[in-house]
């Protein structure tokens, strides 16, 4: 008998929770207790000599703040260390170049959070055909939407589990997003066709077939003639605020209702994402994508006092609409739902592929007239189509001559290879 490979994954999964008013604002105050406690962790450790900081003694200072202040009581003692944890793998993250230095978490500029380190201390239970019931500690047993199975109860064992869990507010609510672990057979070698994408502001993901996925606004002309009024009562109401004097009420409530239009735009944004992903890599075995530099395309155009930039509010506009698009999550999405399908995302070099030719191969200057329309100025081809259909081509045709770079990994996903012999064989 044969020996049968299984995966193990580690993914996450987010779901809304239903809670009453009494029940957030408990969480409310776990999540302020947990951003405090950071902050504090991050003075001690600027204050501290380096040769003296340690994760011990930054775990017996914690535990001594947690008996001498009263309001730490709040956060869970799990979630406690769980801040601490975190706030050293920033540390390590930075000094491996994958981030930048830990800061101090502004109270309204940093997401409210709260960690659920123990999976077992959840206790998870299916209710209904749409809602499930879990337990938050020191909080209690609360709803949460169902909408896809997870290993609990029966199903779950040391292979299929949920280790844990994390507590994320934004401005319409409080959702929970569990850590999963399963252990899946190894998916086949994916049979699909080849195909490239580009990622644009006009056409959303431009593929090398023709088979372009685009989306409408993620706002009703309804929702944005609201949004457009309460942005401008937030600009009338904060120019009678005198400097130095409290926002006020009526201010924070149309800041809320502004927050909550705009969450409600990403939701269905991040929707559309994953649908339109988890397609892509049904359909494909081999998916190509650019390996774009982000970080410096939306790099704003000023300059400097010297040398003051040109079109300055032109590319800002640009550097919303390319941020709004949110590349980078979309090819994160797609490394690991085409891993997990037996698929392939590789990455190529970008330069190029917008002004080259995909039908001839050349590069001729004045090629690209306008951002939709590509008209090849060779005298010997004088090829003509949508620009973003041409750069897709193009970015196939890179890998297919051996361009490609290093796979591009799921930072979300883990995968590990695991062999299992049948129950037969045992």
């Amino acid at each position: 008998m044969g020996e049968h490979v299984m995966e193990k994954w580690q993914f996450g999964h987010r779901a809304r929770l239903a809670i009453s008013r009494v029940e957030s604002e408990r969480i409310d105050g776990q999540a302020h207790a947990a951003r405090a406690m950071w902050n504090q962790l991050h003075d001690l450790w600027m204050m501290t000599p380096r040769c003296q900081r340690s994760l011990v003694r930054m775990d017996q200072t914690l535990r001594q703040a947690r008996k001498e202040i009263d309001w730490y009581a709040v956060l869970p003692a799990q979630a406690a260390q769980a801040v601490l944890k975190t706030y050293i793998q920033a540390w390590r993250n930075c000094w491996e170049g994958r981030a930048d230095e830990p800061n101090f978490k502004a109270r309204h500029r940093s997401v409210m959070s709260v960690d659920i380190p123990q999976g077992r201390d959840l206790n998870i239970k299916r209710v209904h055909r749409r809602w499930g019931m879990v337990t938050i500690p020191k909080v209690g047993r609360v709803r949460f939407r169902w909408t896809r199975d997870l290993p609990v109860g029966k199903r779950a064992d040391a292979d299929n589990r949920i280790s844990g869990a994390r507590l994320v507010k934004d401005a319409l609510g409080w959702h929970i997003a569990f850590r999963v672990q399963t252990l899946e057979p190894a998916s086949a070698p994916h049979t699909g066709p080849e195909v490239g994408i580009d990622v644009g502001v006009n056409v959303a993901l431009a593929l090398s077939d023709g088979n372009h996925q685009t989306h409408d606004d993620w706002l009703t002309d309804t929702e944005k003639a609201k949004l457009l009024r309460l942005e401008q009562r937030a600009a009338r109401r904060k120019a009678h605020r005198q400097p130095g004097e409290r926002t006020s009420r009526r201010l924070h409530h149309t800041y809320d209702r502004i927050h909550g239009l705009r969450a409600r735009a990403k939701r269905r944004h991040q929707d559309w994402q994953h649908q339109t992903t988890t397609a892509i890599a049904d359909t494909y075995g081999t998916v190509v994508v650019e390996h774009l530099q982000i970080t410096n395309m939306v790099k704003s155009a000023k300059g400097t006092i010297d040398q003051p930039g040109k079109n300055v509010a032109q590319k800002a506009g640009l550097n919303r609409s390319i941020s709004g698009e949110a590349w980078g999550r979309t090819v994160v999405l797609l490394a690991y739902k085409t891993a997990r399908r037996g698929g392939t995302l590789a990455r190529v070099p970008a330069p190029g592929t917008s002004r080259r030719c995909s039908m001839c191969g050349l590069t001729t200057p004045g090629s690209r007239e306008s951002q939709a329309l590509f008209v090849c100025k060779n005298p010997g081809c004088g090829w003509s189509g949508n620009a973003d259909l041409n750069a897709a081509r193009n970015i196939l045709h890179l890998y297919r001559m051996g361009h490609a770079l290093v796979p591009a990994a799921g930072r979300a996903v883990v995968r590990r290879a695991k062999r299992v012999k049948p129950a037969a064989a045992r």
